[in-house]
């Protein structure tokens, strides 16, 4: 677990900064590495007093990849996680649906599927980061529009100004509410466990789902023989029963399912697994605002089902710094990344919806007809829909 000392942090007396980043997630550090590397002082405010990662894993596609080294960090970032070579979609007994080649020799985008424990790709972001950069125990609460710039208010009564405003705090932003006071979460319909498997026997060399009757389980090899783990399950919105899912219950619920989603149960631990409802932020009409911007789930926040979370936050980082590095005039930087990102981000979000409803169908016909479907897709589509996500320039 990534920690600070919050108190070295909070008894410091800055209480302005030119560019203040609120929100220390993978969104909100990686743009203060991309600033940072282009010249500009910032500051970085997070809510939590220690920077704990949430959600065990995570896969980086190659527009995060290029979007990493773009900024100039790539190379720390794969020293720390695995580079796979395919996805695959199986059914509940394991039989293969579809696959697709995610070989970096077979991509023209570059590395196509990574992946990387939370915790380590934090450790590597934070290494970025002076201490004096980043402040820690401070949730915004409410902001003030003064004559040259803003006032973050935080729940402990303190206050920080500051000339340009980045919102990076998630997607339960507060300060997105400043600005839109419409937006909202939209339920999925399924819940999920996450979880961190150490298994050797398992040797995998891809990223796997696989769709049955009793929702999906994903299978995300990481470095050093751990494995990423998702089980999601459709569900009322906060329901008591999933929410109190012991390791037994979530192996009971897919006990049909193949013996590698066995083994990875099996070799997992009950303080290991977390739970949350999935959630998303309905498309928002903008993200740019008088000297502030919104980037990475406090913007777009998605269901996770195309993997593309944590790759469009980074993606944001690298394209709001060449934007704010070209132009002189903050506004005028932040218009043109609503421009670039827009249209981008809101179709992914949208992407990923449709296809979190598909694979959560539970009608034993429709999801014949769907698989049957996926067997007869064409591989090369298939592959073209994979690589048009990736196909982003900086």
């Amino acid at each position: 677990m990534v920690t600070f000392d919050s108190m070295n942090f909070n008894l410091r007396k800055m209480v302005s900064s030119k560019y203040l980043i609120v929100g220390g997630g993978i969104a909100g550090l990686t743009a203060a590495i991309a600033l940072k590397k282009k010249g500009f002082q910032v500051l970085v405010v997070e809510g939590t007093s220690t920077i704990k990662p949430v959600g065990a894993g995570l896969s980086l596609a190659a527009n995060a990849m290029k979007a990493l080294k773009h900024i100039g960090i790539a190379n720390e970032v794969i020293k720390e996680g695995r580079k796979l070579t395919s996805f695959s979609l199986y059914n509940a007994s394991g039989k293969l649906l579809k696959k697709g080649d995610t070989d970096p020799e077979n991509s023209k985008h570059g590395i196509s599927n990574f992946t990387i424990h939370r915790a380590d790709l934090h450790r590597v972001l934070l290494s970025f980061l002076d201490p004096e950069e980043i402040i820690l125990g401070k949730r915004s609460q409410s902001l003030t529009k003064m004559a040259n710039g803003y006032t973050v208010t935080f729940e402990d009564g303190s206050t920080i100004s500051c000339e340009h405003l980045i919102i990076a705090e998630g997607i339960n932003s507060a300060l997105r509410k400043h600005f839109d006071e419409k937006s909202t979460l939209r339920f999925a319909g399924y819940t999920c466990w996450r979880g961190i498997a150490n298994v050797e026997k398992l040797n995998l060399e891809e990223t796997s789902e696989t769709w049955g009757k009793e929702g999906r389980f994903g299978i995300v090899p990481l470095a050093h023989n751990l494995v990423y783990w998702f089980a999601c399950k459709n569900a009322s919105e906060s329901n008591s029963i999933c929410k109190n899912f012991t390791l037994k219950d979530i192996h009971e619920n897919f006990k049909a399912f193949h013996s590698n989603v066995q083994l990875v149960l099996a070799h997992t631990k009950e303080e290991d697994v977390i739970w949350s409802d999935i959630f998303d932020l309905a498309p928002i009409d903008k993200y740019a605002f008088d000297n502030a911007v919104l980037i990475g789930d406090a913007a777009h926040a998605t269901t996770p089902n195309l993997g593309q979370g944590a790759c469009m936050a980074i993606e944001d980082a690298a394209i709001l710094a060449e934007c704010i590095h070209r132009n002189p005039d903050f506004n005028t930087a932040i218009l043109e990344f609503e421009k670039l990102r827009i249209k981008r981000t809101q179709s992914i979000v949208e992407k990923s919806w449709k296809l979190g409803k598909i694979a959560q169908w539970e009608n034993p016909i429709a999801m014949l007809l769907r698989n049957f479907a996926f067997k007869l897709f064409p591989q090369k589509s298939y592959q073209k829909q994979l690589e048009s996500l990736y196909d982003i320039e900086f």
